[in-house]
């Protein structure tokens, strides 16, 4: 009698993510272990993203964080969040979010990842907890066995801020092909420091990763702190398109852009249906259809509000709508009737499942 063999099941965001574990990683910096009730396997590409549905006071909330494990690793799937001063998702998370707890999630998503632009050479730039992706994509890499070649730098405000810096030390001593850097703006009180001191420039470009125009880029930081590295790099005749970025922010407009060739008419009127709740609301074609959503009393989940972490993508099944997204969406979602409710503007009468 033949043995069959076991069929896996991968999780899809219809079930819910468990909290089984939390990990304090450096100053309001948590790691959170998630695992699938059903014991499905996570399956994703190495920098891709999930968004979460947190229950804060006052109704839900999404936030869309960055998949810090490895997809080599499937059986459970790890976020790492740093809680600033204004947050209130990620404060709520490191308040409240314990062991036992199921969250709702969406994703994953994005297409920020190696395994898009393949290449013999990589350099691997952030800053604080924009070092998430990096940490994934090089993990990935280390568990294959195969000898990578990746120059890591990673800067932080000082030495006790470093996120992962034990772990991506470690995956660094065992094989010869990860090349580690860390830049520090301040050192830690009574604790030596020997690295690299300052904020990201040419020089200590230079000095990190001297074979750079040779290596695909990717960075993850604070918008200026990319900024910062695209103006390095551009300014010493790095080829861009070999320069890759994630962000969950408004992007920084360039001269270079082509203006919008549609022009939408303050004074016209639209018509949405949300077939799913059967409500129907008149709005202005200005008005998005996430906030015309709003309006209605719907709740479209949504992260960025800016047509970047897909968040809020939705199926159209009739009329046209005019869609100016950033990458938050693909040709064959598109192709597939689906659009982003925060970056779509209605055109006449349509209808959504929603």
């Amino acid at each position: 009698m033949t043995a069959m063999t076991p069929t896996l099941a991968f999780w899809n965001d219809d079930e819910p993510l468990e909290c089984v574990s939390r990990l304090p990683e450096a100053p309001n910096t948590v790691t959170f272990t998630f695992q699938a009730p059903s014991g499905a396997l996570f399956r994703f590409k190495p920098g891709q993203f999930v968004t979460l549905e947190l229950p804060v006071p006052g109704g839900p909330l999404h936030r869309t964080y960055t998949i810090s494990s490895s997809p080599s690793r499937p059986t459970s799937l790890t976020i790492t969040v740093k809680a600033q001063g204004n947050s209130v998702g990620t404060r709520w998370m490191l308040d409240n979010l314990r062991p036992g707890v199921r969250l709702k999630a969406i994703g994953p998503g994005g297409t920020f990842s190696h395994v898009n632009h393949p290449s013999k050479k990589y350099l691997f730039i952030s800053a604080g907890s924009g070092i998430t992706p990096m940490v994934s994509m090089t993990t990935y890499m280390y568990d294959a066995g195969r000898e990578p070649d990746i120059v890591f730098i990673n800067c932080a405000r000082r030495p006790s801020e470093i996120i992962f810096r034990q772990r991506v030390e470690m995956m660094a001593s065992r094989i010869t092909g990860i090349d580690v850097a860390w830049v520090v703006e301040e050192s830690d009180p009574y604790i030596p420091w020997t690295g690299y001191r300052g904020q990201m420039n040419q020089l200590l470009l230079g000095l990190a990763a001297p074979d750079y125009l040779e290596r695909e880029v990717f960075c993850c930081g604070p918008e200026p702190f990319m900024t910062a590295v695209r103006e390095a790099l551009a300014g010493l005749g790095f080829d861009m398109d070999r320069y890759h970025q994630e962000s969950f922010h408004a992007p920084v407009g360039t001269t270079d852009e082509f203006p919008d060739p549609v022009t939408l008419d303050e004074e016209a009127r639209a018509q949405v249906e949300f077939t799913i709740s059967g409500k129907t609301i008149d709005c202005a074609e200005t008005e998005t259809l996430l906030g015309a959503a709003r309006s209605a009393g719907l709740v479209i989940p949504s992260g960025c509000t800016f047509g970047v972490c897909g968040t809020c993508k939705v199926k159209k099944t009739e009329g046209e709508v005019h869609m100016v997204h950033n990458g938050g969406i693909t040709d064959e979602d598109i192709a597939d009737g689906y659009i982003l409710a925060c970056c779509s503007n209605p055109i006449g009468k349509v209808a959504i499942d929603a």
